[in-house]
């Protein structure tokens, strides 16, 4: 099983990347082969909404989402951190999952997603709740832990102080291969839930 890691942050080595690599440990223990993507200091542009991506298979933009979109397909699980900005994700990751969850056809349901948040103090919650969104609009079933997905630190290093939040991201990790590993066992007995087809409606007509 692989769980596909994608740091959110800036910093390369931050409190987004603590909080990550507490889980990694965890994920090892389980033999779950973990990769992670470090994408807040890509340079990344927002969805144009042009539609290409349906004709193409994948985004107009050849950029990290691209190289990221097979690596999405082939996990089993897709934990997705960020630092708090203004009680928001990072705007670099936002346009990443916009333009991957969107540009991306196959099938994501049944894959786990976790978001996990690193602040200075607040605005973890919102960007709690903002990443999980992602996972609910795709038919993934979300991970969660002892408490919302969160560690705290202003400077890099700091998360390595918080107890708790360290221990939140253990228990994630855990309940996360917990889940994976039910899902996978599911599939093979009953298969997968069946699909109707998308009734699509627009509240204008």
């Amino acid at each position: 099983m692989k769980v596909l890691m994608i740091n959110g942050s800036p910093r390369e080595k931050g409190n987004t990347y603590t909080a990550l690599h507490e889980m990694e440990k965890i994920f090892a223990k389980e033999n779950i082969e973990t990769e992670i993507l470090q994408i807040g200091s890509r340079d990344i542009r927002g969805c144009i909404a042009c539609g290409g991506c349906a004709q193409k298979g994948k985004c107009v933009f050849d950029d990290a989402v691209n190289e990221a979109a097979g690596k999405f397909e082939a996990c089993d699980g897709l934990v997705v951190g960020s630092p708090v900005y203004y009680a928001s994700a990072n705007a670099t990751l936002v346009a990443f999952l916009t333009r991957l969850f969107y540009s991306t056809h196959f099938d994501k349901t049944m894959k786990v997603g976790a978001a996990v948040a690193a602040a200075r103090r607040g605005g973890l919650t919102a960007t709690y709740d903002e990443l999980n969104k992602f996972f609910g609009i795709a038919g993934m079933p979300i991970a969660s832990g002892q408490y919302w997905n969160g560690i705290h630190g202003a400077l890099p290093g700091e998360a390595e102080q918080d107890a708790e939040g360290l221990q939140m991201m253990r228990t994630l990790a855990r309940n996360m291969s917990f889940l994976m590993k039910s899902i996978a066992l599911g599939a093979e007995k009953y298969g997968v839930p069946d699909k109707e087809p998308f009734a699509r409606m627009n509240f204008i007509r």
